[in-house]
């Protein structure tokens, strides 16, 4: 690598001689993959947020839910009676995991529904949360946190939204959602990113370690296993060993560059073809007997004193040059 300077002119001139890649890392099966059944629930519900200073609702609502709560405990008052600020009407949210049991506890979100200028300071009154099917499977309630920082009091942290609020486990399981997990006396193995070739990985990889062919790809995002009849009464311990079993899942070269921050994240098996390109103060020239790789084309632009914006602007010209056959995404 060369530099040699004619006025205010810097020409760089960079020759890569490029290895293949290295073999890639191998990862869990239950880190980029769940089973069929196992899956988080959405619940919801709406709720009443009390303790405000002031910052509530406008509206009658919040006074007639208050209302019709107070009726339970013998005390009849009428909305307007009750109508203030100080209360708010709010929608709860909250993602259940799959076996959670009753009497566990989940974190919840609420947000307001009517005019409420703040939640701060708040209080959510027991609140039933519903799953799609209708029927409750939690109860909320506690004091909400907004979090952040007042930026008048503090610089350099951003604005707290005071419309949204959370309650760390702030919600008690009252009833455990049905999961089926094996079927036909078989598991479904579900990847996180569907893809072919990790797919056809993983089945072989399951059929390795129990030395049987249990499991096939039935496509790009699961994969079928066998329960072997020794873990017919022990399908727990089936379960943690095909979680364990290692594979080194493959990935689509593709690249995604953020022109607004100078962010590059780029992964797969990226490689450049034999190429000479012009940038500014930049001539790059990539010669190799071997596979060029888009790492080693961006750490040698680095080293050289490159921005990221000169390197996205290179990546984008070998793009369109056809020097770089993957897909670029730019933000």
């Amino acid at each position: 690598m060369k530099k040699k300077k004619s006025g205010v002119v810097i020409l760089v001139f960079v020759v890569l001689l490029i290895a293949n890649l290295s073999d890639g890392q191998t990862i869990r099966l239950k880190d980029i993959a769940k089973f069929r059944g196992a899956r988080d629930n959405q619940l919801f519900g709406v709720g009443l947020v009390v303790g405000l200073n002031g910052t509530g609702d406008s509206t009658v609502v919040p006074s007639t839910l208050a209302a019709n709560m107070l009726k339970n405990f013998g005390m009849n008052f009428s909305a307007s009676e009750l109508k203030s600020k100080n209360s708010a009407i709010v929608m709860v949210t909250a993602d259940i995991p799959p076996f959670y049991k009753e009497g566990m506890r989940l974190d919840v979100t609420v947000s307001s529904l009517g005019d409420a200028k703040s939640l701060s300071g708040g209080v959510l009154l027991q609140t039933p949360l519903y799953g799609a099917d209708g029927k409750v499977y939690a109860v909320a309630q506690g004091p909400l946190s907004i979090g952040g920082e007042d930026v008048g009091q503090t610089v350099n942290l951003q604005k707290r939204h005071q419309l949204v609020a959370y309650i760390p486990q702030g919600a008690i399981v009252e009833k455990e959602i049905p999961m089926e997990i094996v079927s036909d006396n078989s598991i479904t193995l579900m990847l996180n990113r569907p893809d072919f070739t990790t797919a056809a990985r993983a089945a072989q990889a399951i059929n390795t370690k129990f030395e049987s062919p249990l499991a096939k790809a039935v496509d790009a995002a699961s994969i079928k296993v066998k329960i072997p009849k020794v873990f017919e009464d022990d399908i727990i311990t089936f379960l943690a060993i095909v979680e364990e079993i290692e594979i080194v899942p493959d990935a689509p070269a593709k690249i995604v560059v953020n022109e607004r921050t100078g962010t590059i994240v780029f992964g797969g098996k990226i490689e450049i073809q034999n190429c000479v390109i012009s940038y500014g103060n930049f001539n790059v020239s990539i010669k190799s007997t071997g596979d060029n790789t888009v790492e080693s084309l961006v750490n040698a632009l680095k080293a050289s004193g490159a921005t990221p914006q000169d390197i996205i602007a290179i990546l984008q010209a070998l793009r369109q040059s056809g020097a770089l056959q993957v897909e670029l995404i730019v933000m």
